[in-house]
């Protein structure tokens, strides 16, 4: 009997014990950012790059959010027109975080660019579209045979043109980039030197309410118009609690979106120079809501086929593996696939 009693004890005890085991393996998972991360030292100064449509950005930048929680570094904003322009700013060693859309990641890093994958938002399809004037004879994808498109190269629009030419069975030289940033491709547009400007928010929607032109297609069943955050090598392993602790604001920065959209709207307006109507319709095409996240296997294979794609056409000058430059926090629980 007492044999019996102490083996029952021992057998539960080894129970409790590989419960606990299990537990401890699977609580890390439940969120990358349950655990706010502190590395040793923090830098001494973050030096970060946004773009007008950058909403999680702007506000943290508006709120004094960073300043507030990385006492010890001083952080630096700096404003660029495209993401092809801030990774190249990112590269050069003059940044060390940013977001930009899926396509500049891709030439980047085809270019040799020295950058990390870090983390992303939600897709975005409705948020870039092709316009055409309302009284173009373009009527659909396969009109843009032999036509001038403007587009920022390298931009989330790069891809959305490159899928649409795909959809409507034309080669991809069977129309004529015209390669302009926002503003430019935008005068070139109103004037009549292109057919069809390929464009993402809030240049899309400012366009949209001041001339109204007709939209051709949204990313909708095209592109799903990732938006991607990257950090240079160096900033992200020498510092990934702050990666982490970056990507933990940018999703509590979400909540407030959420939460306090008019005065968002607002804010954004005064921040951006862009009317309030402007601000109100690009915000209404973003996901709701749009955590921050490191990168998942699924953002990684969905990146795969941008490069793939730019690749197929020429418009990279070699193949590129994705996976290569994703970063997997070693504090974090994500399993590299």
């Amino acid at each position: 009997m007492k044999n019996t009693i102490v083996f029952r004890r021992r057998f539960l005890k080894k129970i409790r014990v590989a419960l606990l085991l299990a537990a401890s393996a699977i609580l890390p998972l439940q969120n990358v950012h349950a655990q706010p991360e502190t590395d040793k030292k923090e830098p001494e100064q973050i030096r970060i790059g946004f773009q007008k449509s950058a909403v999680n950005l702007v506000v943290l930048k508006q709120r004094n959010t960073l300043e507030q929680r990385f006492k010890s570094s001083k952080i630096v904003w700096l404003e660029f027109p495209a993401g092809p322009q801030l990774l190249e700013a990112l590269s050069a060693g003059s940044l060390d975080f940013g977001l930009t859309g899926d396509s500049p990641p891709v030439f980047a890093q085809a270019a040799n660019k020295d950058l990390l994958y870090v983390g992303a938002e939600p897709p975005k399809p409705e948020s870039s579209a092709i316009l055409v004037q309302a009284a173009s004879p373009i009527k659909t994808l396969a009109d843009l045979k032999g036509k001038r498109i403007a587009l920022q190269k390298g931009s989330s629009a790069h891809f959305l043109l490159v899928q649409a030419v795909k959809k409507a069975g034309l080669a991809w030289t069977d129309m004529q980039p015209i390669y302009l940033a926002p503003a430019d491709a935008r005068a070139a547009f109103e004037r009549g030197s292109v057919d069809a400007w390929a464009i993402w928010d809030p240049y899309y929607g400012a366009a949209e309410l001041s001339f109204k032109p007709r939209v051709l297609s949204t990313g909708r069943g095209l592109s799903n118009n990732n938006s991607f955050y990257l950090a240079s090598r160096n900033f992200a392993e020498s510092y990934p609690g702050t990666v982490l602790n970056l990507l933990d604001e940018l999703t509590k920065a979400d909540r407030y979106v959420q939460q306090n959209r008019k005065e968002v709207a607002q804010l954004i307006a005064d921040v951006s120079g862009l009317n309030l109507t402007t601000v109100q319709l690009f915000l209404s095409r973003r996901s709701n809501p749009s955590p921050t996240t490191v990168i998942d296997p699924a953002m990684v294979a969905d990146q795969q086929r941008v490069a793939d794609n730019f690749k197929e056409i020429g418009l990279i000058p070699r193949a590129v593996k994705v996976a290569d430059i994703v970063w997997y926090p070693k504090n974090a629980a994500i399993a590299k696939q």
